[in-house]
């Protein structure tokens, strides 16, 4: 199985990379991991609704590029489906199951993803209805996909 994790934005801060990088080794054992960055667009402070829609269409297109026919696109937005790590398990069990070989988690920027983005995905998902720094979704992301794997496998992991 490959895991995309497609994301606006570069992460800055080298406490973020450092749990990226150590949430990336532990997966190694169970798929193969790709991180992708886009560039974000500034988003001026006080923007309007529609200056917003345009610099969530403009990453939005950035993202695009590297989805691919066949990929099975999770976008992650606040007001997706909820559900527990077992669920979660469950579900990337039988996304493999069923012959799924390549999913592709999509964060957002700042602001968002682009609705174009979220209308196109395969499903949408939420990991609560607080709003998190994107750079830190990475982070949350890797570490319920690698809780996953070890769900899948049986293996023990903290609660």
């Amino acid at each position: 199985m490959k895991i995309t994790i497609l994301a606006v934005g570069k992460i800055k801060e080298k406490y973020f990379s450092s749990a990226i990088q150590e949430y990336g080794k532990r997966l190694s054992r169970y798929c193969k991991l790709e991180i992708l960055e886009v560039p974000d667009e500034k988003t001026p402070d006080h923007a309007s609704e529609h200056e917003e829609d345009l610099i969530r269409a403009k990453e939005g297109e950035r993202l695009r590029r590297y989805i691919r026919d066949g990929m099975y696109v999770i976008a992650l937005a606040i007001d997706g489906r909820q559900t527990s790590s077992e669920g979660f398990a469950d579900k990337l069990q039988k996304l493999c199951v069923s012959g799924q070989s390549h999913i592709v988690f999509v964060i957002g920027g700042s602001i968002g993803l682009d609705r174009e983005i979220l209308q196109e995905a395969d499903e949408t998902l939420s990991f609560s209805q607080m709003t998190f720094p994107h750079q830190l979704m990475r982070v949350v992301l890797l570490e319920q996909v690698y809780r996953a794997y070890r769900i899948i496998q049986g293996e023990p992991y903290h609660k």
